[in-house]
């Protein structure tokens, strides 16, 4: 009788251990060796489509890690007016990946932390990894559902596993911690820096419909009527989430504040190679773009037709005001040279 034991993040978010004996069924199964329907065997590389918009920094995310790794997948660039591309889908966010047409896949750190443990866990499906990561329905303080994910910040792997990602006492827990940084705090910086003037924000939907799916007259609209909106919708974010009056200051400490925890004794916050931290991190602040072929190289694919925006005063005024630039350029070079082609 073979055992598998997984760490997880309960619903209560308390930590506790799931042991796995075959012949039943456990809250997460990942040991099936046969492949399930609607997703991927263990033994073949899946069929992987990203649903995405072009400047969102969640699916950049989602985008750096698949190019880090030497995924092959197809993009779906989603009209963000009218969304049609996913009308299929009840869920109506990007990023959504789907895995061989069949097994979908919401959230862009559940999507990061499936396809790691898919990558480690050689023995594991998709479609029973998704299953550590049950969804969640709640009504927020404004009556409006609200989706969230358990456990999502975590790999589902053995303790051989999971001694071999992260083989330093602290890893592990301090990967988990920026990567929950990143998305509760860091990407709430982005919209106010990036909109916070009005030159600044026709200057960022002007790459938006450049670069989005919009037809002539829908693009005009997307420009002007965009830019207002995400002008005031930046006030609104500046305001709730206490920012300064110069947003650009609660940037630039951020910025510090991650290039302090990785230190000057690493080169990523991973140690030789970048971790999950390093990747989502770029992708949030990296605010340019470099031009494209059709398919994209490696090296343009992650820093050229997939970075978020191109060449906006938020991103020239981070890399002048702060301590990152060492450390981006490092990963510049990482991704370019494919680092960690799983």
């Amino acid at each position: 009788m073979a055992v598998r034991s997984y760490w997880i993040l309960a619903e209560t978010g308390t930590r506790c251990r799931i042991r796995r004996l075959e012949n039943t069924s456990p809250t997460c199964q990942t040991t099936s060796n046969a492949a399930p329907a609607g997703g991927a065997s263990p033994s073949a590389s899946p069929s992987l489509t990203l649903y995405q918009y072009q400047t969102c920094p969640f699916c950049s995310k989602v985008r750096a890690f698949m190019d880090y790794h030497g995924l092959a997948y197809r993009v779906v660039e989603v009209n963000p007016v009218m969304r049609r591309e996913i009308k299929w889908s009840t869920y109506r966010k990007v990023p959504i990946l789907m895995v061989d047409e069949h097994l979908q896949l919401n959230d862009s750190s559940v999507i990061i932390s499936s396809l790691k443990t898919y990558l480690v866990s050689k023995g594991s499906s998709m479609s029973d990894i998704l299953r550590c990561y049950p969804e969640l329905k709640s009504v927020n303080d404004s009556g409006k559902e609200v989706t969230e994910y358990s456990n999502k910040y975590w790999l589902m792997l053995t303790e051989d596993e999971t001694a071999a990602v992260y083989p330093d006492k602290g890893m592990q827990k301090e990967e988990m911690k920026w990567r929950q940084w990143a998305d509760d705090w860091l990407v709430h910086l982005i919209s106010p820096n990036v909109y916070r003037s009005t030159s600044e924000a026709l200057a960022s939907f002007d790459y938006i419909v450049r670069e989005g799916k919009f037809g002539a007259l829908e693009g005009v609209f997307a420009k002007y009527v965009g830019a207002a909106a995400m002008f005031v919708i930046a006030k609104r974010l500046k305001s709730r989430h206490n920012l300064q009056d110069d947003v650009r200051q609660d940037l630039y400490k951020a910025v510090n504040d991650w290039v302090a925890a990785v230190g000057k004794k690493r080169k990523f916050m991973g140690g030789e190679r970048p971790n999950l931290a390093d990747l989502i991190f770029t992708y949030h602040v990296h605010l340019e773009r470099s031009p494209r072929d059709k398919w994209g190289s490696l090296y343009t694919a992650v820093f050229g037709v997939l970075r978020v925006m191109e060449g906006l005063e938020a991103f020239d005024d981070m890399m002048a005001n702060t301590k990152v630039k060492p450390w981006y350029r490092r990963m510049e070079a990482a991704t370019r040279n494919h680092n960690d082609r799983s």
